[in-house]
């Protein structure tokens, strides 16, 4: 018997819960192993775990608000549609990343975001849904996650104003 796999089938399955940047998510892994703050770079505020991981749900009409954190994070596609991440580099330039399964469309099933980057992302295609996972080194903490200000983003990024004003 073949499931039908949903956004609903997902959230429940996975414990999802809402995640104050959009979407739905839960943390599965944060490691035992804490690096010293001294050794991390200038934007972790304390000890963090060597690396946590969480599940990602984002339905079309949703949207993963443009935000910044302090370490690398790798996304990858687990189920359903393209996921469009947009990445504003610290030089300002802007890349559009595919995260999916269809090479022949450019998508890629892992896309790293580099620290200190904005980005957020977002389901194009309708009536869809992406289940990716997001793992984070040195791991997330919300002391090093910044939600964007649109005023302040539109000001730094100007020629970003359609992106930033869809992300925030």
């Amino acid at each position: 018997m073949d499931i039908q796999r949903t956004a609903p089938y997902w959230k429940d399955r996975l414990q999802l819960q809402s995640h104050i940047e959009g979407g739905a998510f839960r943390e599965i892994y944060r490691s035992e192993l804490l690096l010293p703050k001294e050794l991390l770079k200038a934007g972790h505020k304390g000890d963090r775990a060597a690396s946590t991981s969480i599940y990602f749900l984002l339905e079309h009409g949703q949207f993963s608000a443009l935000h910044r954190i302090a370490s690398d994070e790798l996304w990858h596609h687990y189920d359903g549609a393209c996921l469009y991440i947009y990445e504003i580099k610290q030089d300002g330039q802007l890349v559009k990343h595919l995260l999916g399964k269809d090479f022949d469309k450019g998508e890629r099933p892992q896309v790293i975001i580099p620290a200190g980057s904005w980005f957020g992302s977002r389901v194009e295609q309708e009536n869809s849904y992406t289940l990716c996972g997001c793992t984070v080194a040195p791991g997330f903490d919300f002391e090093d996650f910044d939600l964007a200000n649109r005023e302040n983003l539109l000001a730094a990024f100007p020629a970003h104003a359609e992106i930033i004003t869809g992300l925030t």
